[in-house]
């Protein structure tokens, strides 16, 4: 038997000291069993526990749905009022308070290998990492109108600086503390004909962070991650490659509680601004003037299921950034194009004390490189890469209080070799794959926590395997990781 302490540079020390922690607070947050939202400011407006909107937060269950597709407006507290303009007596009569919220995930991270120095300020191996920390307006703001807004700290990885100075050929533009997802709404409701109409105006800035199901990229599992963790390989850019660096207006109908149709058109925030913001500009591959993005789905239910199938898609012409090459935060001339098509499917079943959830996402993105292979830039060796991304999972939240849930996932990255683009890779594939499985531990479902409507946490440990890294079967163990996480949300 090999013992990881020996072979493996594991100390159990740091991970013994998280473990008690965390069974500290779970026993005192389940001394008095009451209720939790996982935003505490949603459970103040609508009195509703975390299990009438959540099987495992953030995932929605069908009513933690129809709340976003409705604002963020819907109210029903009996002790707070939803917004601060009174609209009766019996508003009248209730106290408000700001629809205001704070999250923070306390991480352990081990990793297989242990981290390339230098580290500091972390160890090269068994990390706890207070990261991200996040502030949210998360509510109703008038009858009709409402946001889910975040502004997020992360803490500074191996060798302690966000940013890099240029002169060392770095990275200037980092930064620890950003503006994170934003989705500002309006909602209402009309009758045209026998159809029931709810539509809506979203104004967001990471695309497919509006979107209702979890099956999209904003919030897919994991939905906690160790910030020291080797990702799953190139992403397309509808998955997060102009999250915090775009600024949207878009509309959306929800038809017969069943069709869903939306159009959303996205523009770059300039250099400074997205500095000024906190986001790395140079995170993003460039610029672009409008780039489409457009959501249909279907989902019909019946009984206690849910199936729904659906497609998304974002085009974008995008001019890379010129800083390094020029030290300018110019753009070039030329373009990148490219062209993400998506499709997506989830069943729900909801039984007497538990939910199944199956969901699946396959992302094919098509790039055509007229900027990046240009000589100047000399990016990219192929004009033309396919890149494909597919996500399967499946998860079981048993339990209405004291939940647990179980969840498994496949991922997968595999594109077009490129001798430029991917020259890290011995195969100068982006190939990637592997298993993530998790077990969470959800206090309060369906009763109040400490404080109710103020607190909530959920406890997970998660472990990721690779089968294939960066284009290559050889070593792809050697990046797995184990993270132990508390998330708590007050």
């Amino acid at each position: 038997m090999v013992h990881c302490e020996n072979r493996c540079g594991f100390n159990p020390r740091p991970l013994f000291a998280l473990v008690l922690g965390t069974i500290v607070v779970a026993t005192w947050v389940t001394a008095t069993p009451r209720s939790a939202e996982a935003l505490p400011s949603f459970a103040r407006q609508t009195g509703q526990p975390c299990g009438a909107c959540h099987t495992d937060f953030p995932a929605l269950t069908p009513f933690g749905r129809r709340f976003k597709l409705g604002g963020y407006t819907l109210g029903g507290s009996t002790q707070f009022r939803t917004t601060p303009f009174p609209t009766s007596d019996e508003d009248k009569a209730k106290p408000y308070w700001p629809p205001i919220a704070t999250m923070a995930i306390v991480g352990f991270t081990h990793s297989q290998t242990p981290l390339p120095p230098p580290t500091a300020p972390l160890s090269p191996n068994d990390n706890v990492v207070v990261s991200p920390v996040s502030f949210f307006w998360g509510g109703a703001i008038t009858e009709h109108i409402g946001a889910f807004a975040q502004v997020t700290y992360n803490a500074p990885g191996p060798g302690g600086i966000a940013a890099a100075p240029a002169s060392a050929g770095g990275d200037p533009f980092g930064h620890t503390w950003t503006w994170d997802n934003t989705d500002v709404r309006y909602a209402n409701t009309t009758k045209i004909g026998d159809l029931d109409i709810l539509y809506g105006i979203t104004a967001n800035n990471n695309p497919t962070v509006q979107d209702v199901w979890n099956t999209t990229p904003a919030w897919t599992f994991p939905y906690a991650v160790s910030t020291l963790g080797n990702g799953f390989g190139p992403g397309s850019i509808i998955d997060g490659g102009f999250a915090g660096h775009v600024v949207s207006t878009g509309g959306y109908l929800w038809i017969n509680d069943m069709f869903y149709v939306e159009a959303t058109a996205y523009h770059t925030l300039d250099f400074d601004t997205q500095n000024h913001l906190g986001t790395d500009p140079l995170g993003s591959p460039g610029r672009f003037d409008v780039a489409p993005y457009w959501r249909l789905a279907f989902e019909p239910h019946w009984g206690d299921n849910w199936f729904m199938i659906g497609t998304f898609g974002m085009y974008a012409a995008v001019h890379p950034w010129l800083f390094p090459i020029t030290g300018t935060t110019g753009t070039f001339g030329l373009t990148d194009k490219f062209t993400d098509i998506g499709f997506d499917a989830q069943y729900q079943y909801k039984g007497e004390n538990y939910w199944i959830t199956l969901r699946g996402s396959y992302i094919h993105e098509h790039q055509q490189l007229d900027a990046s292979t240009n000589p100047f830039l000399a990016l990219a060796a192929n004009p033309t890469n396919e890149l494909n991304t597919l996500r399967l999972q499946a998860s079981l939240a048993y339990g209405n209080d004291n939940r647990i849930v179980l969840t498994g996932q496949r991922f997968q990255t595999w594109g077009t070799p490129d001798t430029l683009l991917f020259a890290s890779s011995p195969t100068f594939l982006p190939d990637t794959s592997g298993w993530i499985a998790e077990i969470a531990y959800i206090p309060f479902g369906t009763s109040t926590a400490p404080g109710w409507p103020w607190f909530n946490a959920r406890i997970g440990l998660q472990y990721t395997f690779y089968d294939k890294f960066n284009g290559t079967t050889a070593g792809a163990s050697a990046n797995n990781i184990l993270f132990l996480h508390a998330w708590f949300a007050m």
